[in-house]
């Protein structure tokens, strides 16, 4: 299926058609899906420059106002996390991984269904897939446009609302060794697809807004140079810079091996990747800040980078933090 993939969304790409993606982070179930098909299979998306989403009209708050919104979380329980986190320090530890992006479900009750928390959302990349889940995501994964590939991986997270909030994230040892780290990754995964790899930018703070006030998150941007005609090879393309390293660690493949045994249970489409391929440039973005609709409920999926300098109170902290809706603002 996933050769299929590949192969399939190379002929696209050498054919120009416009197509959307999605792929999994076992990468066990890509979707491919062509653009003027995506609603009709209950796919809508809002990208900087594209979106689908014209049904947002029928929805009922357009007449009348939505409630007000709320969030209940039941966070796994520490000494839970705990037993992840020290199997993941003992990998480290042993030289196996030295950076490790840890994730765990949160079950929540909320009174928006998918649709709504899309609607009411504000992201760079958000996505509602046939009432499975909603993903309102900021981080990019990859651009792709004018034969050069953009990324701008995301690492350090903080309460914004704290003295000097900014100057506390920048100066963070733990958080400057998480981005150093993270951005040497994603330059040497270019370099796998392009030539003349640069980081153009480094930590810079962006803010972002949720149900709970804003929160201070550090980014970088890394560019390379793509061959002429690299839209033949996109599928290709896609599959070796999988998966994206902001969201598993590095060394990658050893590192993605302890997420399996650390955490017990798939990702499936959350810490995947979705994008659109227009006929000529492509947009994608990682699938975090993610809510999918399970038997048992909704549950919101979070997590946040482990090195061997990690406490492991602070980084459950931060996934129970990371567990929020950035509500447009009214």
């Amino acid at each position: 299926m996933w050769q299929d993939f590949i192969q399939q969304a190379n002929r696209f790409g050498e054919a120009k058609t416009p197509f959307f993606f999605l792929i999994d982070f076992e990468q066990q179930k890509p979707i491919l899906c062509p653009l003027n098909e995506m609603a009709e299979q209950g796919i809508f998306v809002q990208f900087p420059d594209y979106n689908n989403v014209n049904w947002l009209e029928d929805l009922p708050h357009k007449t009348s106002p939505m409630p007000p919104f709320y969030l209940h979380k039941q966070p796994i329980e520490f000494v839970a996390y705990q037993k992840g986190f020290d199997l993941v320090q003992q990998e480290q530890r042993f030289g196996n991984s030295y950076l490790l992006n840890l994730t765990y479900p949160t079950p929540i009750e909320t009174n928006y269904s998918l649709r709504q928390l899309f609607q009411q959302s504000q992201a760079k990349y958000k996505l509602v897939f046939k009432d499975q889940f909603v993903c309102f995501s900021p981080e990019c994964f990859v651009n792709l446009y004018d034969n050069q590939i953009f990324t701008y991986p995301m690492k350090g997270t903080i309460d914004a609302t704290l003295p000097h909030a900014q100057a506390a994230l920048l100066n963070n040892q733990k958080e400057q060794r998480e981005h150093y780290t993270i951005v040497d990754l994603m330059r040497n995964d270019l370099a796998t697809v392009a030539e003349n790899i640069q980081v153009t930018r480094f930590r810079y703070v962006e803010e972002i807004q949720t149900e709970h006030g804003a929160i201070l998150q550090t980014s970088s941007e890394i560019r390379g140079e793509l061959a002429e005609n690299w839209q033949k090879e996109i599928g290709s393309l896609l599959a070796k810079l999988l998966p994206a390293g902001s969201i598993s660690g590095a060394p990658k493949e050893k590192t993605v091996h302890i997420i399996q045994q650390a955490e017990q249970q798939p990702r499936g489409y959350y810490t995947g990747i979705f994008g659109i391929f227009d006929g000529e440039k492509l947009q994608s973005a990682v699938a975090i800040r993610f809510i999918e609709d399970t038997e048992k409920g909704f549950v919101f999926r979070s997590g946040g980078g482990i090195t061997i300098q990690s406490d492991a109170q602070e980084e459950y902290q931060e996934l129970i933090q990371k567990v929020y809706v950035p509500l447009q603002r009214a």
